[in-house]
């Protein structure tokens, strides 16, 4: 009788909701979680509660310190910083271990490792969350659904429910990666090309439904689907939003470089500009509470039958009552924990590395739209014929 064991790298908020989640499937018979430190592996073990799970603390340093933990596993799925992301991924080949990766920037890097995880006989899915990860499927679903796909836009951002001024932003994560996501180029498509656009390019006013109301966007980077789709749709691009008047104010400290990582001196001691901005900033980026607001908007317009048509698919997750946690981790947590069973149960026959865009499209879309919305991830659609 084949068994699967699956481990879980790192076993913060969000790997801790996978490893729960993760616990129920029958699919699954064995869980790792594993951390660099114990107290955060307790932590996860107590939440999760299952005869299933097994806690261990190793260190993540290098390729051959995740090779080590992902010896005997199936199937790895990596919550960890950026900076580990390809780190993981070929400690997953040199363990021939299926891996599910919640990072998906440095595409392009991370293709390099195609051929060699075809080889090792292993999936890795990068980019498997709320956004990269349920944008990107949407958007390349809504793309098939057309003879001609003209622009698709990705809108996502993570919102506090009762915001605060000045910036009207609190950090879910760690707020090391909201400002990198803030500063680098971000890339998108024009006119079937893949361009790269400066930092608080684009900005617009979206609005949503109550309680959000009016936001703000801007162009961030579109990660994987910048290259898997710029051969099938003219213009293509993800923005992040934001309550308005914050961009305003972050690009105005990144105009004068409070956000740049260029070595500065002060007093005899070396830091940087963003060292700093980040200490003063966390303390800015706070809500009135820790409840937060997770809205998804998908748009792709085209033509379909000598028509034009437009895609829709929204999802706007409020943290729930009495929550144990965010909006934003759950929405990051469920599409990886979801992607980890399909491969467990043999759905993903796909090798190499392959973003979610390339796997949950055409006759496996509505299935995992469906199972998302079992686990309490309700995306609505609305298909329109446009003037």
């Amino acid at each position: 009788m084949i068994t699967i064991h699956v481990v879980v790298l790192g076993t913060g908020m969000i790997g801790t909701t996978v490893v729960s989640e993760v616990s129920k499937f029958e699919s699954v018979d064995r869980i790792t979680a594993v951390d660099v430190k114990q107290e955060n592996v307790d932590k996860c073990l107590e939440i999760a509660n299952s005869r299933k799970v097994q806690g261990r603390v190793a260190s993540f340093a290098t390729e051959e310190d995740i090779a080590l933990v992902l010896k005997d596993a199936d199937i790895a799925v990596a919550c960890l910083p950026h900076s580990l992301s390809m780190v993981a991924s070929k400690a997953a080949i040199i363990s021939k271990c299926n891996l599910v990766d919640l990072v998906g920037s440095k595409f392009n890097e991370k293709f390099e490792l195609h051929k060699d995880a075809q080889d090792a006989g292993i999936t890795i899915v990068p980019g498997c969350g709320v956004a990269p990860g349920i944008t990107n499927f949407l958007a390349a679903q809504g793309i098939e659904m057309l003879d001609e796909a003209e622009n698709a836009v990705m809108i996502c951002g993570g919102i506090p429910r009762y915001p605060v001024p000045p910036l009207w932003y609190q950090v879910v994560f760690r707020l090391e990666s909201v400002l990198g996501l803030y500063t680098k180029p971000a890339l998108a498509v024009e006119n079937g090309k893949l361009v790269e656009l400066a930092a608080f390019s684009g900005l617009e006013k979206v609005v949503f439904d109550e309680p959000i109301g009016a936001c703000e966007a801007v162009i961030t980077d579109a990660h994987s689907t910048a290259f898997t789709l710029k051969d099938k749709v003219k213009n293509l691009y993800e923005k992040t939003i934001r309550y308005p008047g914050h961009w305003e104010k972050m690009n105005v400290l990144n105009e004068l470089g409070f956000l740049t990582n260029e070595p500065l001196e002060i007093n005899g001691s070396l830091t940087t500009p963003r060292a700093i901005a980040e200490k003063v900033l966390a303390k800015k980026m706070i809500g009135l509470s820790a409840e937060d607001i997770t809205v998804v908007r998908v748009e792709v317009s085209g033509i379909k039958d000598g028509k034009p048509k437009k895609h829709t698919w929204e999802l706007i997750d409020l943290a729930e009552q009495n929550f144990t946690i965010t909006s934003m981790v759950k929405t990051t947590a469920i599409p990886a924990a979801l992607i980890t069973k399909w491969i467990a149960m043999g759905r993903v026959t796909e090798t190499g590395v392959v973003p979610i865009e390339n796997i949950m499209v055409k006759e496996r879309f509505q299935p995992f739209v469906d199972e998302l919305k079992e686990s309490g991830i309700h995306i609505e659609y609305k298909e329109e014929t446009t003037p």
